[in-house]
């Protein structure tokens, strides 16, 4: 198959399940424990709790984090997401996600699309994008099995350097 087929394909089949998601399938309580699943995670970030926030993958997730390889497995998610709450807090960085989400399900398969910001210690965004979860529902329980997610600007540019001295 082509790229540009296998492409399309994958496309239409997202296309498919988002469409019968957001149909029948969709209960309010599965849509309220996907954002629950959402809020869980955000307290774990700015707790700087890396095993909180572990728990809400699949063993077999993967993170799709900006500007980084592919994080694949719990153990490795938990190690990638400690670095990053540790840095976080260090720095007195705080996450938040904006209220009503878009979200589906569709069988044990559900979804969420939001926005979110980042603030510093003083309440100023430093960041604002948005992210895409793919959970799928065990033993009753909704675990991330795919999560990603980008800003909506990039960044500042850098300062530039100082100029040589006139001589």
């Amino acid at each position: 198959m082509t790229a540009m087929k296998h492409i399309a394909a994958s496309l239409g089949a997202a296309a498919l399940i988002a469409g019968s998601a957001i149909a029948a399938g969709t209960t309010a309580a599965d849509i309220a424990a996907l954002e629950a699943v959402d809020q869980a995670w955000v307290k774990a970030f700015n707790a700087n709790n890396a095993e909180a926030a572990a728990v809400l993958y699949d063993e077999k997730a993967v993170l799709l984090p900006p500007g980084d390889p592919a994080v694949a497995g719990r153990a490795a998610i938990k190690a990638y997401l400690a670095k990053g709450m540790a840095e976080a807090s260090k720095a007195g960085i705080s996450f938040s996600l904006a209220p009503k989400p878009a979200g589906g399900v569709s069988g044990n398969m559900g979804w969420q699309s939001g926005s979110y910001t980042v603030t510093d210690k003083a309440g100023k965004v430093i960041e604002a994008g948005k992210y895409l979860s793919v959970s799928t529902k065990k033993g009753g329980k909704w675990l991330y099995v795919r999560d990603t997610w980008n800003t909506d600007a990039a960044p500042p540019p850098a300062a530039p350097a100082p100029a040589a001295p006139k001589k």
